[in-house]
Protein backbone atom coordinates (compact mmCIF):
# COMPACT_ATOMS: atom_id res chain seq x y z
CA UNK A 1 0.00 0.00 0.00
CA UNK A 2 1.68 2.81 -1.13
CA UNK A 3 0.74 6.14 1.35
CA UNK A 4 1.55 10.29 1.12
CA UNK A 5 2.29 11.66 4.32
CA UNK A 6 1.66 15.74 5.10
CA UNK A 7 0.49 17.51 7.96
CA UNK A 8 0.31 21.19 9.07
CA UNK A 9 -1.59 23.38 5.95
CA UNK A 10 -2.76 25.73 8.68
CA UNK A 11 -5.41 27.11 6.17
CA UNK A 12 -6.41 30.30 6.92
CA UNK A 13 -3.39 31.69 8.42
CA UNK A 14 -2.04 34.83 7.36
CA UNK A 15 1.40 36.41 7.32
CA UNK A 16 1.39 39.91 9.63
CA UNK A 17 -1.75 40.35 7.90
CA UNK A 18 -0.93 39.46 4.53
CA UNK A 19 -3.47 36.43 3.14
CA UNK A 20 -1.89 33.50 1.98
CA UNK A 21 -5.07 31.86 0.38
CA UNK A 22 -3.50 31.85 -3.30
CA UNK A 23 -0.42 30.09 -1.82
CA UNK A 24 -2.82 27.36 0.18
CA UNK A 25 -4.30 26.82 -2.64
CA UNK A 26 -1.02 26.25 -4.48
CA UNK A 27 0.15 24.13 -2.32
CA UNK A 28 -3.24 21.70 -2.08
CA UNK A 29 -3.25 21.83 -5.93
CA UNK A 30 0.61 20.05 -6.16
CA UNK A 31 -0.39 17.87 -3.20
CA UNK A 32 -3.15 16.37 -5.34
CA UNK A 33 -1.23 16.21 -8.20
CA UNK A 34 1.55 14.52 -6.64
CA UNK A 35 -1.09 12.05 -5.28
CA UNK A 36 -2.33 11.24 -9.05
CA UNK A 37 0.89 10.84 -10.12
CA UNK A 38 2.78 8.75 -7.17
CA UNK A 39 -0.62 6.42 -7.42
CA UNK A 40 -1.26 7.37 -3.85
CA UNK A 41 -3.82 4.73 -1.97
CA UNK A 42 -4.01 6.33 1.01
CA UNK A 43 -3.21 10.37 1.82
CA UNK A 44 -2.60 10.89 5.94
CA UNK A 45 -2.97 14.58 6.85
CA UNK A 46 -1.47 14.28 10.48
CA UNK A 47 -3.44 17.42 11.95
CA UNK A 48 -3.57 21.27 12.32
CA UNK A 49 -5.80 21.47 9.31
CA UNK A 50 -6.87 25.01 10.00
CA UNK A 51 -4.95 27.71 12.21
CA UNK A 52 -7.76 28.69 14.62
CA UNK A 53 -10.38 26.88 16.30
CA UNK A 54 -12.93 28.51 14.12
CA UNK A 55 -11.27 29.15 10.51
CA UNK A 56 -12.89 31.70 8.34
CA UNK A 57 -15.22 29.65 5.79
CA UNK A 58 -12.86 30.19 2.82
CA UNK A 59 -10.16 28.30 4.94
CA UNK A 60 -13.19 24.97 4.98
CA UNK A 61 -14.75 25.64 1.71
CA UNK A 62 -10.51 25.12 0.29
CA UNK A 63 -10.53 22.07 2.80
CA UNK A 64 -13.49 19.81 1.59
CA UNK A 65 -12.87 20.54 -2.02
CA UNK A 66 -9.21 19.55 -1.29
CA UNK A 67 -10.82 16.43 0.41
CA UNK A 68 -13.19 15.95 -2.24
CA UNK A 69 -10.21 15.80 -5.37
CA UNK A 70 -7.53 13.87 -3.25
CA UNK A 71 -10.47 11.09 -2.70
CA UNK A 72 -11.71 10.99 -6.06
CA UNK A 73 -14.82 10.01 -5.12
CA UNK A 74 -13.75 7.13 -2.69
CA UNK A 75 -11.14 5.60 -4.77
CA UNK A 76 -8.66 7.14 -2.87
CA UNK A 77 -8.76 6.87 1.16
CA UNK A 78 -7.85 10.01 3.59
CA UNK A 79 -6.93 9.97 7.01
CA UNK A 80 -7.18 13.29 8.81
CA UNK A 81 -6.53 14.17 12.53
CA UNK A 82 -6.71 17.25 14.58
CA UNK A 83 -3.85 18.97 15.88
CA UNK A 84 -3.72 21.56 18.43
CA UNK A 85 -4.91 24.34 16.25
CA UNK A 86 -7.71 22.01 14.89
CA UNK A 87 -11.74 22.33 16.84
CA UNK A 88 -12.01 18.38 17.24
CA UNK A 89 -15.85 18.73 17.28
CA UNK A 90 -15.50 21.11 13.69
CA UNK A 91 -13.05 18.83 12.38
CA UNK A 92 -14.95 15.67 12.52
CA UNK A 93 -18.83 17.10 12.31
CA UNK A 94 -18.65 16.18 8.78
CA UNK A 95 -17.36 12.36 9.41
CA UNK A 96 -20.53 10.42 8.81
CA UNK A 97 -20.91 11.98 5.53
CA UNK A 98 -17.14 12.03 4.78
CA UNK A 99 -17.27 8.37 5.36
CA UNK A 100 -19.31 7.75 2.16
CA UNK A 101 -16.17 9.29 0.41
CA UNK A 102 -13.40 6.89 1.71
CA UNK A 103 -12.66 9.97 4.27
CA UNK A 104 -12.14 9.30 7.60
CA UNK A 105 -11.96 12.28 10.00
CA UNK A 106 -10.87 11.92 13.67
CA UNK A 107 -10.97 15.33 16.49
CA UNK A 108 -10.93 13.54 19.68
CA UNK A 109 -9.09 10.32 20.68
CA UNK A 110 -11.84 8.99 21.86
CA UNK A 111 -13.31 9.14 18.39
CA UNK A 112 -13.73 5.67 16.27
CA UNK A 113 -14.22 5.74 12.54
CA UNK A 114 -17.33 5.07 10.56
CA UNK A 115 -17.40 1.60 9.14
CA UNK A 116 -17.83 1.93 5.65
CA UNK A 117 -17.63 -1.48 3.17
CA UNK A 118 -17.20 -1.41 -0.60
CA UNK A 119 -19.17 -4.41 -1.76
CA UNK A 120 -16.56 -5.00 -4.71
CA UNK A 121 -13.34 -3.06 -3.38
CA UNK A 122 -13.88 -0.14 -5.86
CA UNK A 123 -14.12 2.37 -3.12
CA UNK A 124 -11.60 2.93 0.15
CA UNK A 125 -13.23 1.89 2.75
CA UNK A 126 -13.02 1.06 6.76
CA UNK A 127 -13.11 -3.00 7.42
CA UNK A 128 -13.17 -2.35 11.98
CA UNK A 129 -12.34 0.24 14.27
CA UNK A 130 -12.32 1.62 17.36
CA UNK A 131 -11.60 4.91 19.67
CA UNK A 132 -8.33 6.03 17.92
CA UNK A 133 -7.54 3.19 14.92
CA UNK A 134 -8.82 1.61 12.04
CA UNK A 135 -8.71 -1.32 9.53
CA UNK A 136 -8.58 0.00 5.81
CA UNK A 137 -8.96 -1.18 2.76
CA UNK A 138 -8.10 0.79 -0.22
CA UNK A 139 -8.99 -0.55 -4.00
CA UNK A 140 -6.54 -2.71 -5.82
CA UNK A 141 -4.36 -3.52 -2.94
CA UNK A 142 -4.98 -7.38 -2.09
CA UNK A 143 -3.64 -6.52 1.95
CA UNK A 144 -5.16 -3.94 4.42
CA UNK A 145 -3.64 -1.35 6.74
CA UNK A 146 -3.82 -1.11 10.33
CA UNK A 147 -3.83 2.33 11.34
CA UNK A 148 -3.31 3.64 14.89
CA UNK A 149 -5.03 7.23 14.26
CA UNK A 150 -4.00 9.15 17.41
CA UNK A 151 -5.48 12.94 17.29
CA UNK A 152 -3.55 16.14 19.28
CA UNK A 153 -3.64 14.02 22.60
CA UNK A 154 -3.63 17.12 25.64
CA UNK A 155 -4.61 15.69 29.04
CA UNK A 156 -7.70 17.13 29.05
CA UNK A 157 -8.56 15.39 25.44
CA UNK A 158 -7.27 12.06 27.11
CA UNK A 159 -9.38 12.94 30.13
CA UNK A 160 -6.97 12.14 32.13
CA UNK A 161 -5.15 15.28 34.04
CA UNK A 162 -1.80 14.67 35.41
CA UNK A 163 -3.17 15.55 38.92
CA UNK A 164 -0.56 13.71 41.31
CA UNK A 165 3.05 14.71 39.46
CA UNK A 166 1.89 18.77 38.89
CA UNK A 167 4.03 19.99 41.15
CA UNK A 168 6.91 17.81 39.92
CA UNK A 169 8.10 18.66 36.27
CA UNK A 170 10.17 15.75 35.68
CA UNK A 171 7.38 13.40 37.30
CA UNK A 172 4.38 15.07 34.88
CA UNK A 173 6.96 14.25 32.12
CA UNK A 174 7.26 10.85 32.91
CA UNK A 175 3.83 10.43 33.63
CA UNK A 176 2.70 12.03 29.91
CA UNK A 177 4.96 9.99 28.15
CA UNK A 178 4.17 7.07 30.01
CA UNK A 179 0.50 7.63 29.27
CA UNK A 180 1.28 7.61 25.61
CA UNK A 181 3.21 5.00 25.62
CA UNK A 182 0.56 2.56 27.33
CA UNK A 183 -1.73 3.87 24.70
CA UNK A 184 0.34 3.38 21.82
CA UNK A 185 0.80 -0.70 23.00
CA UNK A 186 -2.46 -0.68 23.68
CA UNK A 187 -3.88 -0.12 20.23
CA UNK A 188 -0.96 -1.59 18.90
CA UNK A 189 -2.44 -5.04 19.80
CA UNK A 190 -4.56 -4.32 16.64
CA UNK A 191 -1.72 -4.76 14.45
CA UNK A 192 -1.29 -8.46 12.63
CA UNK A 193 1.22 -9.78 10.48
CA UNK A 194 -0.74 -9.50 7.34
CA UNK A 195 -1.47 -6.33 7.70
CA UNK A 196 0.39 -3.32 6.72
CA UNK A 197 1.06 -1.74 9.90
CA UNK A 198 1.51 2.04 10.86
CA UNK A 199 0.27 5.08 13.02
CA UNK A 200 -0.17 9.05 12.54
CA UNK A 201 -0.71 11.13 15.40
CA UNK A 202 0.07 15.26 16.10
CA UNK A 203 2.64 14.94 19.18
CA UNK A 204 6.02 16.74 19.84
CA UNK A 205 8.24 13.55 20.08
CA UNK A 206 11.31 15.18 22.10
CA UNK A 207 14.37 15.93 19.91
CA UNK A 208 12.27 17.32 17.29
CA UNK A 209 13.52 20.78 16.10
CA UNK A 210 11.39 23.54 16.16
CA UNK A 211 10.50 26.52 14.72
CA UNK A 212 9.01 30.03 16.22
CA UNK A 213 5.62 29.47 13.78
CA UNK A 214 4.75 26.43 15.94
CA UNK A 215 2.11 27.45 18.80
CA UNK A 216 3.84 24.98 21.53
CA UNK A 217 1.76 21.92 22.46
CA UNK A 218 4.19 21.14 25.50
CA UNK A 219 4.46 23.14 29.05
CA UNK A 220 7.36 24.50 29.97
CA UNK A 221 9.28 21.61 31.33
CA UNK A 222 8.71 19.11 28.37
CA UNK A 223 5.90 18.11 29.98
CA UNK A 224 3.41 17.12 27.26
CA UNK A 225 6.46 15.64 25.07
CA UNK A 226 6.66 12.26 24.14
CA UNK A 227 9.69 10.35 24.03
CA UNK A 228 10.90 8.55 20.62
CA UNK A 229 10.97 5.13 22.41
CA UNK A 230 7.06 5.75 23.30
CA UNK A 231 6.01 5.20 20.00
CA UNK A 232 4.05 2.64 19.06
CA UNK A 233 5.47 -0.76 18.76
CA UNK A 234 5.29 -2.82 15.67
CA UNK A 235 4.37 0.43 13.59
CA UNK A 236 6.11 -0.06 10.12
CA UNK A 237 6.23 3.79 9.98
CA UNK A 238 4.85 7.28 12.01
CA UNK A 239 4.10 9.40 10.56
CA UNK A 240 3.52 12.83 12.87
CA UNK A 241 2.49 16.26 12.83
CA UNK A 242 3.40 19.56 14.34
CA UNK A 243 6.44 20.52 13.89
CA UNK A 244 7.15 22.41 10.82
CA UNK A 245 10.84 21.42 9.29
CA UNK A 246 10.76 18.33 7.84
CA UNK A 247 12.84 15.76 9.75
CA UNK A 248 12.87 12.49 11.11
CA UNK A 249 12.22 11.21 14.47
CA UNK A 250 15.92 9.55 15.88
CA UNK A 251 16.31 7.65 19.29
CA UNK A 252 13.13 5.19 18.48
CA UNK A 253 12.32 1.91 17.02
CA UNK A 254 10.32 2.69 15.00
CA UNK A 255 10.73 4.83 12.00
CA UNK A 256 8.82 7.87 12.39
CA UNK A 257 9.18 11.59 10.42
CA UNK A 258 7.03 14.90 10.46
CA UNK A 259 6.75 15.79 7.16
CA UNK A 260 6.67 19.74 8.13
CA UNK A 261 4.11 22.48 6.95
CA UNK A 262 3.92 23.08 3.13
CA UNK A 263 4.28 26.82 3.87
CA UNK A 264 6.88 28.27 5.87
CA UNK A 265 4.84 30.16 8.28
CA UNK A 266 7.69 32.47 10.17
CA UNK A 267 11.19 33.70 8.70
CA UNK A 268 12.40 31.13 11.45
CA UNK A 269 11.95 28.27 8.42
CA UNK A 270 13.70 31.11 5.80
CA UNK A 271 15.35 28.81 3.45
CA UNK A 272 13.76 25.43 4.38
CA UNK A 273 12.97 23.53 1.88
CA UNK A 274 9.06 22.04 1.97
CA UNK A 275 8.18 18.48 1.39
CA UNK A 276 6.11 15.49 1.42
CA UNK A 277 6.47 12.10 2.57
CA UNK A 278 5.60 8.86 -0.22
CA UNK A 279 6.00 5.76 2.06
CA UNK A 280 5.70 2.30 0.61
CA UNK A 281 4.30 -0.35 2.92
CA UNK A 282 4.10 -4.06 2.29
CA UNK A 283 3.28 -6.46 4.94
CA UNK A 284 6.13 -7.62 7.39
CA UNK A 285 8.60 -5.43 5.73
CA UNK A 286 10.24 -2.30 6.10
CA UNK A 287 8.81 0.81 4.65
CA UNK A 288 10.31 2.99 1.93
CA UNK A 289 10.38 6.15 2.13
CA UNK A 290 10.56 8.93 -0.14
CA UNK A 291 10.35 12.48 0.39
CA UNK A 292 9.39 14.99 -2.28
CA UNK A 293 9.71 18.62 -2.34
CA UNK A 294 7.11 20.97 -2.72
CA UNK A 295 7.21 23.71 -5.37
CA UNK A 296 3.83 26.24 -4.43
CA UNK A 297 4.05 29.02 -2.23
CA UNK A 298 6.11 31.71 -1.82
CA UNK A 299 9.33 31.46 0.03
CA UNK A 300 10.43 33.54 2.87
CA UNK A 301 13.99 35.36 2.95
CA UNK A 302 15.78 37.85 4.89
CA UNK A 303 17.28 40.80 3.01
CA UNK A 304 20.28 42.45 4.97
CA UNK A 305 21.49 45.59 2.88
CA UNK A 306 24.90 46.35 4.13
CA UNK A 307 25.77 49.23 1.78
CA UNK A 308 21.92 50.50 2.42
CA UNK A 309 18.60 51.66 0.64
CA UNK A 310 20.53 52.06 -2.48
CA UNK A 311 21.28 48.53 -2.83
CA UNK A 312 17.79 47.67 -1.34
CA UNK A 313 16.23 49.54 -4.44
CA UNK A 314 19.06 47.82 -6.51
CA UNK A 315 18.11 44.74 -5.50
CA UNK A 316 14.21 45.42 -6.18
CA UNK A 317 15.46 46.26 -10.24
CA UNK A 318 17.36 43.40 -10.71
CA UNK A 319 13.82 41.17 -9.60
CA UNK A 320 15.81 39.59 -6.65
CA UNK A 321 13.39 36.99 -4.79
CA UNK A 322 10.46 37.90 -7.07
CA UNK A 323 7.56 35.94 -5.68
CA UNK A 324 9.11 35.90 -1.67
CA UNK A 325 7.75 37.39 1.20
CA UNK A 326 10.86 39.39 2.85
CA UNK A 327 12.07 40.57 5.75
CA UNK A 328 14.69 43.71 5.34
CA UNK A 329 17.21 45.07 7.29
CA UNK A 330 18.75 47.58 5.98
CA UNK A 331 21.87 49.58 7.80
CA UNK A 332 21.87 53.50 7.66
CA UNK A 333 23.64 56.33 8.90
CA UNK A 334 20.44 57.84 10.42
CA UNK A 335 16.75 56.69 11.21
CA UNK A 336 13.92 55.83 8.35
CA UNK A 337 11.67 58.79 7.84
CA UNK A 338 8.02 57.64 7.72
CA UNK A 339 8.16 58.79 4.14
CA UNK A 340 11.38 56.15 3.27
CA UNK A 341 9.39 53.51 5.13
CA UNK A 342 6.12 53.94 2.93
CA UNK A 343 8.30 54.46 -0.51
CA UNK A 344 9.69 51.42 0.18
CA UNK A 345 6.68 49.49 0.90
CA UNK A 346 5.61 51.42 -2.24
CA UNK A 347 8.05 50.07 -4.41
CA UNK A 348 7.26 46.31 -3.27
CA UNK A 349 4.58 45.02 -1.37
CA UNK A 350 6.13 41.99 -0.26
CA UNK A 351 8.32 43.55 2.26
CA UNK A 352 6.87 42.09 5.60
CA UNK A 353 9.04 43.96 8.21
CA UNK A 354 11.86 46.59 8.13
CA UNK A 355 14.02 47.70 10.58
CA UNK A 356 16.42 50.03 9.98
CA UNK A 357 20.27 49.10 12.13
CA UNK A 358 22.99 51.72 12.26
CA UNK A 359 26.69 50.19 11.85
CA UNK A 360 28.33 53.21 12.54
CA UNK A 361 27.02 54.14 16.00
CA UNK A 362 29.52 53.54 17.95
CA UNK A 363 28.64 51.49 21.31
CA UNK A 364 30.05 53.77 24.23
CA UNK A 365 28.12 56.73 21.86
CA UNK A 366 25.04 54.69 22.80
CA UNK A 367 25.34 54.01 26.43
CA UNK A 368 24.64 57.16 28.84
CA UNK A 369 22.62 58.51 31.07
CA UNK A 370 19.12 59.77 29.71
CA UNK A 371 18.21 61.40 33.09
CA UNK A 372 17.06 64.32 33.06
CA UNK A 373 15.92 63.94 29.84
CA UNK A 374 11.93 65.49 27.88
CA UNK A 375 9.68 62.20 28.53
CA UNK A 376 8.73 63.24 24.43
CA UNK A 377 12.35 62.73 23.76
CA UNK A 378 12.71 59.48 25.82
CA UNK A 379 9.36 58.13 23.80
CA UNK A 380 11.01 59.55 20.26
CA UNK A 381 14.19 57.58 21.22
CA UNK A 382 12.24 54.25 22.17
CA UNK A 383 9.80 53.88 19.31
CA UNK A 384 12.78 54.73 17.08
CA UNK A 385 14.56 52.08 18.51
CA UNK A 386 11.45 49.75 18.40
CA UNK A 387 9.96 50.60 14.90
CA UNK A 388 13.40 51.46 13.02
CA UNK A 389 11.63 55.07 12.19
CA UNK A 390 10.98 58.43 14.17
CA UNK A 391 7.31 59.14 15.19
CA UNK A 392 5.87 62.09 13.84
CA UNK A 393 4.58 65.21 15.72
CA UNK A 394 1.01 63.67 15.99
CA UNK A 395 1.83 60.42 17.19
CA UNK A 396 4.36 62.29 19.81
CA UNK A 397 1.19 64.71 21.03
CA UNK A 398 -0.79 61.71 21.01
CA UNK A 399 1.59 59.82 24.03
CA UNK A 400 1.69 62.73 25.89
CA UNK A 401 -1.99 63.50 25.85
CA UNK A 402 -2.43 59.66 26.96
CA UNK A 403 0.47 60.54 29.96
CA UNK A 404 -1.14 63.37 30.78
CA UNK A 405 1.42 65.97 30.20
CA UNK A 406 1.45 69.77 28.68
CA UNK A 407 3.44 70.91 26.09
CA UNK A 408 4.18 73.77 28.40
CA UNK A 409 5.06 71.78 30.97
CA UNK A 410 6.78 68.26 29.85
CA UNK A 411 8.40 66.27 32.88
CA UNK A 412 11.61 65.42 32.82
CA UNK A 413 12.50 61.62 34.31
CA UNK A 414 15.76 61.22 36.47
CA UNK A 415 17.48 58.05 35.92
CA UNK A 416 15.95 56.80 33.28
CA UNK A 417 18.73 54.48 32.10
CA UNK A 418 17.03 51.69 31.57
CA UNK A 419 15.14 53.26 28.51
Amino acid sequence: MRFLHTSDWHLGRTLEGRSRQAEQEEFIEEICRLADEEKIDAVLLAGDVFDAFNPPAAAEQLFYDGLDRLSGGGKRAVIVIAGNHDSPDRLSASSPLAARQGIVLLGLPEDSPHIMLSSDNSRAGVLAGGPSWLELAAPGCDHTAVILALPYPSESRLKELLHDTLDDEAGAQRAYTSKIGRLFAELAQNYRTDTVNLAISHIYARGGLTSDSERPIFLIGGANSVLPEDLPPGAQYAALGHLHRPQAVKGGSVPCRYSGSPLAHSFSEAGQAKSVVVADILPGRPAELKEIHLSGGCPLVRWRAGQGLDQVYRWLEEGRDPRAWIDLEVSVGSPLSLQEVHQLRRACGRFIDIRAIYPDLKPEGAIHSRAGLPVDQLFAMFYQRKYGVSPDDQVVSLFMDILGGRDEERPEIEGGDSL
